[in-house]
């Protein structure tokens, strides 16, 4: 059984490898034989190994996330920054660093394709090729999607896995946790753009004033956002946390045809553009692991990786780190993301250390080695995409020239921060 288990899980991820666009077919076809092998059975499928709550603070916050694009706020913010900003260059990277907040909260895709209009009409005004500015919208976009548990799919699969509530990103057993570590590693990432943008100074850009369609998809956000951190504050676990999200949505969905007089065929076109093949893919995910722990594979390979980095804990969390790092620029870092947690956790344990240090490791490596590769991300995609449109394009070497140092910078930083927290 625990061969054929391992046969399904390799055959599942070379094709979504191969395949991405089919992922969710692949995943739960996978998930479909693995009940049909017995490895598990259906019920415990569907109500342990399948996390709902999650996939309700998914689907909850991806429909916030198009109602607060469509407020059009996020737009109007930044052409202020850029009207205010001391030079040119200050308001590009203050534009970078705002699409990585919003995108903390906010899926990343949505947020790059909200502020690309941006970002293009600024280089034309000043006669500048859009690449490097749409590559850092991509790249600050993701190194944020990291920091909150909703920020990232990747997030929530940790939240559930470590039963981590919402404020537990920001302090976790009086230190500081994976909050910080990505605020560090922005930080670094802010300062490399700066070096490429300083050049632009003073100059008078009119990109004209954004109006605002309404501010209550940004009270959302921030409902979202106060009352998830509520639940975590006064209730265990994240028991009521999807119910929230899903309740704000609803009422924002409710807001969307009631108030603003959008049809239902928009809003159900809204529905359906959400990213309902991750969801799906995510479902067929939760099971195969599942099924992958119940046969003692990730048992095996901790002990692999006990045996190969021994005592030494330092070369544990490189190993971890830059393993994630180069994987994740070339695969879907949602499945490595579930299987190698309980190993992570496992290596810590078993070397006496915090489990958050390995773990935490995983997460900065994997989610920041996105960042690597021009299809490492779908926000990368996209970024070359539209880069593409505009005449410039943006091939594989093109890409690591901006993102690669980039990646490294902010690994390095976040994961010294995360090494001297937390060891």
């Amino acid at each position: 059984m625990k061969f054929a288990v391992l046969a399904i899980a390799i055959a599942m991820y070379g094709l979504v490898i191969a395949f991405s666009e089919k992922k969710a077919w692949f995943s739960l076809g996978a998930a479909a034989l693995v009940l049909a092998l017995g490895v598990v059975t259906p019920s415990a499928a569907i109500f342990e190994l399948v996390n709902w709550n999650v996939l309700l603070i998914y689907v909850g916050s991806l429909v916030i996330a198009e109602l607060f694009i469509y407020s059009r706020v996020p737009a109007y913010i930044a052409e202020k920054i850029v009207e205010k900003a001391p030079t040119l260059g200050l308001g590009i990277v203050a534009i970078l660093v705002m699409t990585g907040l919003i995108s903390a909260f906010v899926e990343n895709v949505a947020t790059v394709l909200v502020m690309a209009p941006i970002a293009i009409a600024l280089s034309k005004k000043v006669g500048m090729k859009p690449a490097v500015f749409l590559m850092g919208l991509a790249v600050m976009a993701n190194l944020q999607g990291t920091a909150t548990l909703v920020g990232d799919p990747p997030s929530m699969i940790f939240a559930s896995y470590a039963h981590y509530s919402f404020n537990d990103f920001f302090f976790r057993k009086g230190r500081l946790s994976i909050f910080w570590a990505v605020q560090i590693g922005a930080l670094a990432g802010a300062v490399y753009f700066y070096f490429y943008f300083r050049k632009y100074g003073k100059t008078n850009v009119g990109l004209g004033v954004e109006k605002i369609v309404s501010w209550l998809p940004t009270a959302l956000l921030f409902g979202l956002i106060f009352g998830l951190a509520a639940i975590s504050f006064f209730f265990e676990g994240l028991a009521l946390s999807g119910i929230w999200c899903m309740a704000l949505a609803l009422s924002g969905l409710v807001w969307y045809v009631a108030v603003r007089k959008e049809s239902a065929k928009d809003a159900l076109r809204l529905v359906k553009g959400l990213d309902w093949e991750t969801i799906l893919f995510l479902i067929g995910i939760f099971v195969v692991i599942g099924a992958i722990a119940e046969v003692g594979l990730l048992a095996d390979l901790a002990r692999i990786l006990e045996g190969f980095i021994g005592g030494n804990m330092l070369l544990g969390f490189v190993v971890i780190v830059g393993i994630s790092v180069l994987l994740s620029g070339f695969i879907d870092n949602v499945p490595y993301i579930i299987v190698m947690l309980p190993v992570a956790a496992s290596l810590a344990k078993n070397l006496g250390l915090p489990q958050e240090l390995y773990m935490f490791g995983l997460l900065t490596g994997s989610c920041m080695g996105g960042n690597l590769t021009p299809f490492g991300a779908s926000a990368n995609v996209v970024a070359c995409s539209l880069s593409r449109r505009e005449g410039d394009r943006v091939d594989f070497g093109a890409w690591l020239k901006v993102a690669g140092p980039f990646t490294l910078i902010t690994t390095l930083v976040a994961s010294l921060f995360v090494w001297f927290t937390w060891r």
